[in-house]
């Protein structure tokens, strides 16, 4: 199968100069973002002949040479179900990137052994910026499910409770951390000066107990694991 057989009639300074006034931003809650695409074109190839296709690795690679061409922003080759999708960019569009007709897609795909039904297209319009950048980029609010086994309604109706005990979890969460924090310089006296520069401990606690005299450990610090008097 030969890839190279796609070649535009129009140069890439011929579309950036009919495309100059091209607006390449999008403005969503007071924020800019560059979006190279607005309305492209989404063509579904049914009943493809898995004859054609041969076998997996050999649609596989017919995905992966679509994807090379610069017009063609999503593919997948459907081998199982005969069946051949293309996000690409089409004649129609009015950005300034490289483009392609119906037409130009479907012998590319002759060209790579495989024949399409003229009856088994469609090609509609596909919005870049909502169905696949916005889906792409804002995960957490494009692709929220209800959790396994609840349906939307009782997630909906579990959802502020659960967030209320989240935002709880995580306040308590941190309180544990930073009192750890703290006990840790308390219980390592040694190495708090070197992790916190000037630190000392809390006045009740520097003083020494019998033992600490003794063992010098400080009142209050952590007793060590084990059998710590063996062999007297």
């Amino acid at each position: 199968m030969d890839h190279g057989n796609f070649t535009s009639t129009v140069s890439q300074d011929e579309v950036r100069k009919e495309n100059a006034e091209f607006n390449q931003y999008v403005e969503e809650d007071g924020k800019k973002f560059r979006v190279p695409y607005r309305i492209i074109k989404k063509a579904t190839f049914s009943n493809v002949s898995r004859k054609e296709l041969i076998d997996i690795p050999h649609a596989a690679r017919l995905q992966y040479r679509l994807m090379l061409l610069d017009p063609i922003l999503k593919a997948r080759v459907d081998f199982t179900r005969g069946r051949i999708i293309v996000l690409y960019n089409p004649k129609s569009s009015d950005n300034n990137k490289e483009k392609m007709s119906l037409d130009e897609l479907v012998e590319i795909l002759a060209s790579q052994g495989v024949h399409i039904d003229r009856n088994g297209i469609e090609d509609i319009d596909y919005d870049y910026y909502h169905d696949f950048y916005s889906y792409a980029y804002q995960p957490s609010t494009i692709r929220e499910h209800p959790p396994y086994a609840y349906s939307e309604d009782e997630w909906k109706a579990m959802k502020p409770e659960w967030e209320a005990n989240k935002a709880k979890n995580e306040v308590e969460k941190l309180q544990k951390f930073r009192a750890y924090q703290q006990q840790y310089l308390i219980d390592h006296p040694e190495a708090a000066s070197k992790i916190v520069e000037g630190w000392t401990p809390p006045p009740e606690l520097q003083k020494t107990s019998l033992l600490g005299k003794i063992f010098g450990k400080k009142k209050g610090a952590k007793s060590d694991k084990g059998f710590w008097f063996h062999g007297i």
